[in-house]
């Protein structure tokens, strides 16, 4: 037996209904209207705009995967924070659209395809860019339709072009039906990209014939900042924490200290907020999340105490960044990469402090320095 929605044959995950009819339960919640896979194309006056210049890496990389694309070949991107991934694939777009194709660009985290969807409206002028995620799903069809990974079950063999940023970040990770459901929403072809593939699934990922096209420059060339480690005993480790939020606070520089739990998270704000002031606290069961990182990126508050949920997609000038409680085992080596890079992501501030706190060292965070000055090498 197959599931015809999510490829799963594992015996133990289907069902059977009183008409004797069979169900699978890995996919039995993904219920909902589809998108009309008749939708064609209105906007025939549509063009890229995009008011700044591409960097020679970025064009080299940005032609690469249209060849690829143009070649029928899937591609992987592997490019290094801050080095403008979404930048990359406007080519390859704006290619699709003008032949009359279907575009998505998937994304794990709802916030993030938000953010994503307003950068898509100003680069494509007279395109209809759709955001669909949970809670906002009226609208299903546009000419780039931005979505969440947990959407792709309404678009079966739809997308010419499908692109999925951020395929090592939760809940997509390791996530059988999400990968399936994303297989299934292809009609053409597929970009993948990362900031953090691991070595096996590259190696994977090339066995297949599909192209690797790589950037390991930031857009404004400089390197990626190289975290320091500090270790200690917890109460010592507050007060190191309460001394470098003191000195940010003094230069005016704003910045992100990052936990690994909810409880965590408020917990440690409490502890703070009367020391560090102004500041607040964000994580995902947070009601006004949006508005509280609005507020931060506005300057009304100097930090954030945050879970992984600014782990990914955050821009802001002079930003740095502490990670405390490092060597919880939550902290695997690409999530210390993709926290160190928030840091130092625009041209007219390109450096920055991350540090790793903890009560010990670890391998993953040895890792991730290592692999952060990996990258640095190849400038």
């Amino acid at each position: 037996m197959k599931c015809d929605f999510c490829g799963n044959e594992d015996l133990k995950y289907f069902g059977k209904r009183k008409d004797g009819s069979y169900y699978c339960r890995r996919c039995i919640s993904f219920l909902g209207e589809a998108a009309d896979e008749n939708f064609k194309l209105n906007s025939k006056n549509g063009y890229l705009y995009i008011p700044y210049r591409l960097t020679e890496a970025q064009e080299k990389a940005s032609s690469d995967i249209l060849r690829a694309y143009k070649s029928g070949k899937n591609v992987l991107v592997y490019a290094v924070c801050g080095a403008g991934k979404t930048e990359l694939v406007y080519k390859v777009i704006e290619y699709t659209l003008q032949k009359g194709g279907k575009v998505g660009f998937a994304i794990p985290r709802r916030d993030v395809v938000i953010e994503l969807a307003k950068r898509l409206t100003e680069a494509f002028k007279n395109y209809k860019v759709t955001s669909v995620y949970g809670g906002n799903t009226n609208l299903l069809v546009g000419d780039i339709i931005c979505l969440t990974t947990h959407q792709l079950f309404r678009y079966p063999h739809y997308f010419d072009l499908l692109i999925l940023d951020e395929i090592d970040a939760f809940p997509y990770k390791n996530n059988f039906v999400l990968k399936n459901i994303f297989i299934r929403s292809v009609k053409g072809n597929y970009v993948l990209m990362s900031a953090t593939p691991s070595d096996e699934e590259i190696e994977e990922y090339q066995k297949d014939g599909n192209s690797l096209v790589t950037l390991f420059k930031r857009h404004h060339g400089k390197p990626i900042p190289v975290p320091k480690i500090i270790v200690s005993f917890r109460f010592i480790l507050i007060m190191l924490l309460v001394l470098k939020g003191r000195k940010y606070l003094q230069e005016n520089l704003p910045f992100l200290i990052f936990v690994g739990s909810i409880g965590d998270c408020e917990t440690l704000y409490k502890f703070l907020k009367n020391l560090l002031k102004p500041g607040y606290f964000v994580h995902s069961k947070c009601k006004e999340r949006k508005k509280i990182i609005d507020d931060f990126r506005d300057g009304k508050y100097k930090f954030l105490v945050t879970t992984a949920v600014l782990e990914r997609g955050v821009t802001l000038k002079n930003l740095q960044v502490i990670v405390f409680d490092s060597d919880s085992n939550l902290y695997e080596k690409s999530t210390l990469i993709q926290i160190a890079g928030r840091v130092g992501r625009t041209k007219d501030a390109p450096s920055g402090e991350v540090i790793f706190m903890g009560k010990r060292k670890t391998k993953d965070m040895v890792a991730a320095i290592k692999e952060i000055e990996r990258c640095n090498s190849m400038l």
